[in-house]
């Protein structure tokens, strides 16, 4: 999963680049990215590895003018963490540069990247998305669009794609619509975002949502739309609703923080804990759970973990041992909440349990006389091939262990995960159109026959 942001008409692009970011940041914090398109045409980039904070000092962004600019925030699912694979992508091609960034996963890109290789291209990554760059280039086509829809004929998996190309800026979603991509517009021209708190942050209005299977092509005429791609069935990806995307945005149609809420009352209802005293979150992605769970109970709601903001997102680091590491700074228990009673703990998912056993064993420790899991999504029971970092069944706790026998690793009382039905039924739009693959095995598209063929590069 990443973050993509784009700005077309701003005399100060990549400074808004750079501010939209800041609202993308949980999208992914391994790398940040900004390539900037100045009036002659020439495309300026900067990467740097580590949080949009750490690379863009005001010298920085000074160094990349121009009216046009395109930013990335990466976790990466697939390829190493390493400056080469940060994004935007900046390359020159017989007509000018093609930068790009991409949130997503290519399910397709072994064979796509060896048949180019096989024609004598180069890559300077382990990025899928440097398939795309490569295609793009080797369109015989003359519109900016029509080199993209080229470059996407065949493209199988989940994308969002921010392209520039001359001094057109391209927005493109995959025709099952697996992520969130919108536009928004502001006084002097248009904002591309992947979720609506980056339109806030920049003061752009929201416009509406980059459609499936759609390229916007954003020039100096205004906007228009592109629908070259076929149209396939819907599958938004639930995950988004459930962790991914912030509670103040509003995703394929409806409020995240509304649909966590139901999440979190569904969960109530469906896995009730009679005997608790209390409710509480883990912080932060299952706060607005946590609100549901109490106002459908009738549970007092309390402050019983705290969250140390400095520390990033434990499920999306790169590696277990970055995992491991940040658990263990990232929360304290309140004692004085904890003390003898017995407590409802709601998370939003366990995806490894590694967290999971920590954080009980802290609650526990600080006293807790009984604690009950409640988990606002279904067991994950399966890799996702489409932007998240599950790509083998060894690493997910639910593909091994039955409920009980988590409960017993993790070390609670009781554990109770929401139904796939329930979730579904609990979000905007819901049951029918989304993703659940990594929750029913029911994958929209054929699983790769080698899963470890993603490792070679997703640029998000």
């Amino acid at each position: 999963m990443c973050g993509i942001f784009g700005v077309y008409g701003a005399p100060n692009a990549a400074a808004m680049v750079h501010l939209g970011l800041y609202s993308l940041q949980h999208r992914g914090q391994e790398s940040a990215g900004i390539v900037a398109v100045d009036e002659t045409g020439i495309a300026k980039a900067r990467r740097s590895m580590g949080l949009v904070s750490d690379g863009f000092e005001e010298e920085i962004l000074a160094e990349l003018p121009g009216s046009i600019a395109l930013g990335h925030t990466r976790y990466s699912t697939a390829g190493s963490s390493t400056i080469e694979n940060a994004q935007p992508v900046l390359a020159r091609f017989r007509d000018g540069h093609i930068a790009l960034a991409h949130n997503g996963n290519i399910i397709n890109a072994s064979e796509l990247r060896r048949e180019l290789e096989n024609n004598g291209s180069i890559f300077s990554s382990t990025m899928d998305s440097e398939v795309l760059v490569h295609r793009i280039a080797r369109s015989s086509s003359i519109a900016p669009e029509d080199r993209l829809a080229d470059a996407l004929d065949g493209v199988e998996g989940a994308y969002c794609l921010l392209v520039a190309v001359g001094n057109s800026l391209m927005a493109a979603r995959d025709p099952r619509g697996w992520r969130p991509l919108v536009l928004g517009a502001t006084d002097s021209g248009y904002v591309v975002a992947s979720e609506t708190c980056a339109l806030d942050i920049v003061g752009a209005k929201y416009v509406r949502e980059v459609e499936p299977g759609e390229i916007v092509v954003i020039e100096r005429d205004g906007v228009r739309s592109v629908k070259v791609l076929p149209q396939k069935e819907a599958r938004r990806c639930v995950f988004e609703y459930v962790y991914f995307s912030r509670p103040d945005s509003r995703i394929f149609g409806g409020s995240v923080d509304r649909a966590r809420r139901e999440l979190g009352r569904r969960l109530a209802r469906d896995c009730p804990a009679p005997n608790a005293d209390l409710v509480f979150s883990v912080p932060d992605s299952a706060n607005a759970a946590a609100l549901g769970y109490a106002d459908e109970s009738g549970l007092p709601l309390e402050l019983a973990l705290i969250r140390n903001h400095y520390v990033g997102r434990t499920f999306i680091q790169p590696s277990q041992a970055g995992r491991d590491a940040k658990v263990k700074v990232k929360y304290n228990a309140v004692h004085e909440v904890l003390d003898g009673k017995s407590v409802v703990m709601v998370d939003d998912s366990i995806v490894r349990g590694t967290t999971t056993r920590g954080l009980v064993a802290m609650v526990r420790a600080a006293g807790a006389r009984e604690v009950h899991m409640r988990v606002s999504s279904a067991p994950i029971t399966g890799p996702c091939y489409y932007g998240i970092d599950t790509p083998s069944r060894e690493d997910l706790i639910a593909a091994n262990l039955s409920v009980d026998e988590i409960a017993k690793h993790i070390g609670v009382d009781s554990l109770g995960y929401l139904s796939i039905d329930g979730m579904l039924e609990s979000v905007p739009g819901g049951p029918k159109g989304f993703c659940h693959a990594c929750f029913s095995g029911d994958y929209p598209t054929p699983p790769p026959t080698d899963p470890n063929k993603l490792r070679f590069g997703c640029g998000c």
